[in-house]
């Protein structure tokens, strides 16, 4: 009597197959929260723009907000890198683009309010880095600007406090006389010896001499003759 293999329907395999794709399910579900996860990060880092610097409020004149604040600051901060060869350009943006990132969260206090205390900008931004994949890098970047140990850092702080000081003579620029005084207590604050020079040199030079020479026959004559950029 013959005996066939019976068919039972049973596949040595299928507990591989299964595992595959609960592992499979897993990642794509991860993957899915990640990208939720980036959607938020890029409409909270979005609210910075309507988050006002409340310094200008006791300056009695202007209006910046966090983000304008960051990207001038970040500018800065590349001519900083051209005038300090040895930074590693890529660190010192990146610190100078996140330093005020919680301010989101926290909102600005300017000098008046921190006598009175402060909202923990450290904790807005461990909150935020347990919601993204990248946290920990926010973190570290933020926790190295606040150190000041680095000259990455520290030139960070320099252009941060000469996006002010600019800000402040803009303001002066109009009339403000209270805010040529701050200008010059944020001149002051400048660590780093090429932050200094460049500081002392832009405290000289008013807001609009990268357009205006009142020399220019342009501005008189409007003649297509007179119409190129002039270098000074």
């Amino acid at each position: 009597m013959r005996f066939g293999c019976v068919k039972t329907g049973f596949d040595s395999r299928q507990p591989d197959k299964v595992m595959n794709k609960k592992k499979s399910q897993k990642t794509g579900n991860k993957k899915e929260k990640d990208l939720k996860s980036l959607a938020n990060f890029i409409y909270e880092v979005g609210i910075l723009s309507k988050t006002p610097r409340s310094g200008l409020w006791f300056l009695g004149t202007g209006a910046q907000s966090v983000a304008e604040h960051l990207y001038r600051t970040t500018m800065i901060a590349y001519v900083l890198s051209y005038l300090v060869p040895k930074v590693n350009r890529e660190r010192l943006l990146f610190l100078s683009l996140i330093h005020d990132l919680g301010e989101g969260r926290t909102s600005d206090l300017n000098y008046i309010h921190q006598k009175y205390g402060r909202l923990s900008e450290l904790k807005a931004l461990e909150d935020l880095a347990k919601t993204v994949p990248f946290g920990e890098e926010l973190l570290g970047a933020y926790k190295e600007e606040q150190a000041r140990e680095t000259l990455e850092a520290q030139l960070a702080k320099d252009a941060d406090s000469i996006d002010w000081m600019v800000t402040l003579l803009e303001e002066a620029a109009k009339g403000n006389d209270k805010a040529q005084r701050w200008a010059g207590i944020a001149l002051k604050r400048l660590k780093h010896p090429e932050a200094k020079k460049l500081g002392r040199l832009i405290f000289e030079t008013h807001p609009d001499d990268w357009w205006f020479d009142e020399d220019d026959e342009w501005y008189v004559n409007r003649s297509p003759q007179s119409s190129g950029w002039r270098s000074k």
